[in-house]
């Protein structure tokens, strides 16, 4: 545990080389994307640890009050959405100690990648970019980045050529694709190398996204030889 966080965590078969990090999205829990890890086909001798942080509980306005887990608090689902950015602050607080828990038991840091799908996609892009460790990449899945433009004097150098891969639904009634899309040419307009991937899909994850998914991990640690 990292203070008060736990996970669910699929440990290498062979030494562990690499880590991924991956957020769920909100209400859902670390169990939640562990079914996509042999869909990514990714060889069993390759060393990756694959770890799926819990969420803090927490009660959610737009749910009424009730508790779930959730890494903040959204207050409304309009385009231009209130969200607890002190609570996303936290969280990313959380994640990066985790990152340092990886570093501290010998995984280099340019071989963590953080990864989040809604929620956690928010997660994985706050922490990333503001990670004082040279990271390999980040994947967010169906989200948006409610921080900027807070967020750019606290965006690190170590990460400012950072591979990013960003993935929405065409349909996403939950996130809006709009929203998806001003973060990414929020970024690329001061640099950054991402990549946009969009699915005739809603708020999900489809077949054709986890073959993207796959070959990206692969590319962030330098695996494109390996077969499957």
């Amino acid at each position: 545990m990292t203070g008060e966080m736990d996970w669910v965590e699929i440990a290498p078969k062979s030494g562990h080389r690499y880590t991924v990090i991956w957020m769920h999205g909100l209400g859902a829990d670390g169990h939640d994307f562990e079914s996509i890890v042999p869909e990514l086909g990714l060889p069993d001798d390759l060393g990756i640890r694959f770890c799926f942080p819990n969420a803090p509980v927490r009660p959610v306005t737009i749910n009424g009050g009730m508790a779930m887990r959730a890494w903040y608090d959204i207050m409304d689902m309009s385009l231009e959405r209130q969200v607890d950015k002190a609570g996303i602050a936290k969280s990313s607080t959380s994640i990066l100690k985790l990152i340092d828990r990886e570093i501290a038991g010998g995984v280099p840091s340019e071989n963590i990648l953080l990864a989040g799908f809604s929620q956690g996609g928010v997660i994985a892009l706050d922490a990333g970019l503001t990670c004082p460790h040279r990271l390999a990449g980040i994947l967010a899945l169906s989200c948006y980045l409610p921080t900027w433009p807070e967020i750019v004097p606290a965006l690190s150098q170590a990460n400012r050529l950072l591979p990013i891969m960003m993935a929405h639904g065409s349909f996403d009634n939950v996130v809006a694709r709009e929203s998806g899309r001003a973060a990414f040419e929020a970024l690329t307009s001061i640099g950054y190398s991402v990549v946009w991937k969009e699915y005739p899909m809603a708020h999900s994850v489809c077949l054709e996204e986890v073959r993207d998914i796959a070959d990206f991990i692969r590319q962030c640690f330098h695996m494109e030889g390996q077969a499957l």
